[in-house]
């Protein structure tokens, strides 16, 4: 089991950017795939980005897709997500994500989940 701990969410206005990290815990953190979810109110929670466990690969919902990087430092068990021009509909709460899994066309969470980070973005 790999415990997660997500930073770095807070507000910014609209065109801003953040940069999210994830701290995991576990030996086996650098032959996972990690993932990115995101949950606002009154709405499902919905997959963001993943990153191969090299980090070679890389996967984004289109919502996303050009704004936002993932990448991960496995000497430092860490992952992150850099969000640039955002957008209000970005504000949410995210979520790291450990062995996330892509079926069919739809990505699905796997067991490990960090408590979130809160992203407000003001416009």
């Amino acid at each position: 089991q790999v415990q997660l701990v997500e930073s770095g969410g807070g507000l910014v206005q609209a065109g801003g950017s953040l940069r999210l990290s994830c701290a995991a815990s576990g030996r086996t953190f650098s032959r996972n795939f990690m993932g990115w979810f995101r949950q606002s109110p009154g709405k499902e929670r919905e997959f963001v980005a993943a990153i191969s466990w090299s980090g070679g690969t890389t996967y984004y919902a289109d919502s996303v897709k050009g704004r936002f990087s993932i990448s991960r430092d496995n000497a430092k068990n860490t992952v992150y997500l850099q969000m640039n021009s955002l957008k209000p509909e970005d504000a949410a709460i995210y979520y790291c994500n450990a062995n996330p899994l892509f079926h069919g066309s739809t990505w699905y969470a796997g067991g490990s989940w960090g408590q979130g980070t809160q992203v407000t973005v003001s416009s």
